[in-house]
């Protein structure tokens, strides 16, 4: 649906140019959202797939495997899409302390991006809303080490920002003057706690983060953190009891229509097309997760039963080894004995076992300090993060 007046432009100076900078009108859209037969039949589906993930979820022997192994993947797609080099396999050498080569402002970003996502599911859990702090606070800890710490962590921007482009004359894209950011960001933050305008919660979802990417309220990282409000404001609704769905996969594979939609929206208002182009998204993931969850419990019982049947008497500290590597699938013998409460020798041992069955493989070809690989729980982890 095309709708007029979905913002207005105001005018600004940046060194000797006159720029026009979009201000959007606040959510929601005026008209109202259509929801014909083909959007809600969209908005079932994408909910029935969020609902089987979810229920899936709850009953998953071990939930924070899962969850330790898709926040990382995550933050290695979001950070991706931001220009970032690192892979998953750089993040967990990074967490190890062990990571010789790696791109090291990179691999920064995304364990920033790890430990902002950490904190806003604490900071709902401990009964914030979602609002402006919260995303402030994120914001905070995305940019508090490597190269965003210089551009405001925590605090909205002072100055304007473009999209595409070398300044905002040639942008692609000029979001609203810094003056206008906290009037967007309180109308914002109303429409996140509106519950009287009968928005179901995936919609809510589509359109704030089509609104905040809009806003652009910060002096970088508007990107990872309009991202990580999707998972939390599905979290804080009810629709997730585990941050398990995260769109970065999907929106790397389809930027460029991601970009054009977006874009559509703000000249012509077709938020239908978004929100579409969002709930297939949604769709596609939990789908994605779902035979990613259902693919990781089949190698870790097959593993599991290798080990069983011929492990012999030193099946226990085996099952303890394919544990700790499960939870860290890049793994040393030092953090091992701490996650195991092996002894070295019992700990090096177990992982002789583990490498005859070809379930870890050592990484170094060193005599010391040497790092073992659960190599097909990496290769299901790893899909898809090839840097752009």
């Amino acid at each position: 649906m095309i709708r007029d007046n979905q913002g207005n432009y105001e005018i600004t100076e940046f060194g000797d140019e006159r720029v026009r900078a979009f201000v959007p009108s606040p959510l929601p859209p005026n008209p109202p959202l259509v929801m014909d037969g083909t959007l809600q039949q969209d908005l079932e589906a994408a909910v029935l797939a969020l609902g089987r993930l979810d229920g899936i979820a709850r009953h998953l022997p071990d939930k924070a495997l899962f969850l330790y192994a898709y926040v990382r993947k995550e933050a290695v797609l979001s950070s991706q899409i931001e220009g970032t080099q690192s892979s998953v396999s750089d993040l967990l050498f990074y967490e190890l302390e062990q990571a010789p080569g790696v791109p090291l402002d990179d691999v920064v970003e995304v364990s920033n991006y790890v430990a902002a996502l950490e904190h806003g599911l604490r900071l709902l859990s401990e009964g914030l809303p979602p609002s402006i702090r919260l995303l402030c606070e994120i914001h905070r800890v995305l940019l508090s080490k490597g190269r965003g710490s210089t551009k405001m962590p925590g605090d909205f921007r002072t100055s304007q920002n473009w999209i595409g482009g070398t300044r905002p004359g040639n942008a692609m894209f000029v979001p609203p003057p810094h003056t206008a950011i906290p009037d967007c960001m309180a109308a914002l933050e109303r429409f996140l706690n509106a519950e009287d305008d009968g928005l179901p919660e995936l919609i809510r979802a589509a359109l704030a983060h089509a609104q905040f990417e809009t806003i652009h309220p910060f002096l970088d990282g508007n990107g990872r953190v309009g991202r990580l409000l999707i998972t939390l404001l599905l979290y804080d609704a009810g629709m997730l009891r585990q941050p398990l769905l995260y769109l970065s996969l999907f929106l790397k594979q389809h930027r460029a229509s991601y970009y054009e939609l977006l874009n559509r929206l703000r000249l012509t208002g077709d938020w239908e097309a978004w929100v579409a182009f969002f709930l297939e998204g949604v769709r596609a993931t939990a789908e994605a997760a779902l035979s990613t969850v259902d693919r990781l419990s089949t190698l870790f019982r097959d593993d599991r039963n290798r080990l069983g049947q011929s492990a012999g008497r030193r099946l226990g500290s085996a099952l303890r080894m394919h544990d700790a590597l499960k939870a860290r699938p890049i793994l040393s013998l030092p953090v091992a004995c701490r996650d195991t409460g092996l002894s070295f020798q019992a700990a090096a041992s177990a992982m002789k076992v583990l490498v005859r069955h070809r379930i870890a493989r050592e990484l170094t070809g060193k005599r010391r300090g040497r790092l073992f690989a659960y190599d097909a729980y990496l290769t299901v982890l790893t899909e898809g993060t090839e840097p752009l």
